[in-house]
């Protein structure tokens, strides 16, 4: 994935447009290769992240924060869902695990 990072003095957060504009860059990027490669984790969750920073910036309109926090939960989930979920252990392994912990 290539592209502009978002860069601000240290210390300050990034400007909210900075940030918007970064937000929507990230998820034309995702669209596009979720059409060819599938979905990505790590850019899903690059993306949720920026808009929870958007959510709590303080110089953006509340209806924006809020749409921001409401589309990082959502992007929040995408995530979740496309985590590798553990392989539940068989029975077999269950008791012989089971057994070792007495």
């Amino acid at each position: 994935m290539a592209g502009p990072a978002v860069t601000a003095p240290a210390g300050a957060p990034p400007q909210p447009e900075l940030l918007v504009s970064a937000a929507l860059h990230l998820m034309s990027h995702y669209s596009a290769n979720a059409a060819q490669a599938g979905p990505c984790l790590k850019l899903a969750s690059v993306i949720e992240r920026h808009l929870k920073a958007l959510a709590s910036h303080g110089d953006l309109n509340p209806v924006l924060r809020a749409t921001c926090q409401q589309l990082s939960e959502q992007w929040a989930a995408v995530v979740d869902q496309a985590l590798p979920r553990p392989a539940r252990p068989t029975l077999f392994k269950r008791f012989v695990g089971g057994a070792r912990q007495h």
